[in-house]
């Protein structure tokens, strides 16, 4: 009798937790789409949503300009959307091949003694606070990067410098959740392949590595979903310019570190603005995570 208590009181334990993160989601859900305050009395929404339907969606997500203090200010976020898209795909260019092949390297080529010394690692770069990589951007790679005798005059804060720490930043998530997904498949596709013949590069690269490729891209979709978050590493580097890039060396502001740089002193319009831009980040955030459930759903099919 005591355990059948036990049992029914934890399950109501975890009933509740479910439902608080439930409930969590809901109200994040509520105040960056909707959102609202009382003023006076009176109930304003300043999510979103209501925003976007005052200042037209058009103008909004079209509006190359984002002027909150002129007279008539403007709110285009639209250099602030290519922000983000720009440095993500500079940090897919630079994380995803380079992630991938160490996680093919550490899963069946790293000998155990360096394996010993490359998975600490590893996890320890997961583990350093975002500032800490800016930082160390802001010291090393902004210098190396106004440098370059090759590479037109520029500050070093820019969208390439960004892409390449971003790289950086997503390959503690790409190289950990690949290998995983490497060392899922069975041996016996690999003992298989090596029966018929085949090299050991031909196994693992024909064979094994098909075989784990929903699980290698959940590791990429989660690396991109890490990319297009981050925030102040960003900051540092990124130059912060409120205007559409034109070239791989010119400054950009992302979505992210426009919310940061400005909710600390907006107000009124100016800060339902940047909630709208929180709202559109989220939407962004939803999407990636909806494909890793619809390839993680696929690779369990098959």
């Amino acid at each position: 009798m005591q355990g059948k208590a036990l049992e029914r009181f934890m399950k109501y334990v975890f009933m509740f937790c479910a439902f608080l993160s439930i409930l969590s989601i809901v109200l994040i859900f509520y105040f960056i789409f909707i959102g609202g305050t009382v003023n006076e009395g009176v109930w304003k929404f300043q999510g979103g949503i209501p925003f976007l339907m005052k200042q037209g969606f058009f103008k909004t997500f079209v509006g190359q300009q984002w002027q909150p203090s002129w007279k008539e200010p403007l709110y285009g976020i639209f250099p602030f959307i290519m922000g983000s898209i720009y440095v993500t795909i500079g940090a897919i260019i630079v994380g995803v091949p380079i992630g991938v092949l160490t996680a093919i390297f550490m899963a069946y080529f790293c000998p155990a003694s360096l394996y010993r010394l490359f998975k600490p690692a590893i996890n320890l770069m997961a583990a350093i606070p975002s500032i800490v990589y800016g930082f160390f951007a802001l010291q090393m790679m902004v210098p190396f990067i106004r440098g370059l005798k090759f590479l037109p005059a520029n500050n070093g804060m820019n969208i390439l410098t960004a892409s390449v720490l971003l790289g950086v930043m997503i390959l503690p998530t790409i190289i950990g959740l690949s290998e995983a997904a490497i060392r899922a498949v069975p041996k016996h596709y690999y003992n298989a392949s090596m029966g018929l013949g085949a090299t050991h590069e031909r196994s693992v690269l024909s064979v094994v590595v098909p075989a784990a490729k929903s699980g290698i891209l959940s590791a990429i979709i989660l690396g991109i979903g890490r990319a297009i978050g981050e925030t102040m590493a960003v900051v540092l580097i990124a130059g912060n310019q409120p205007r559409l890039a034109t070239s791989l060396l010119d400054g950009t502001r992302t979505l992210t570190t426009n919310i940061v740089l400005e909710m600390g002193y907006a107000s009124g319009d100016h800060q339902h603005a940047l909630i709208m831009t929180a709202s559109v980040l989220f939407i962004f955030i939803l999407i990636i995570n909806s494909i890793f459930m619809w390839v993680k759903s696929k690779g369990d099919r098959n």
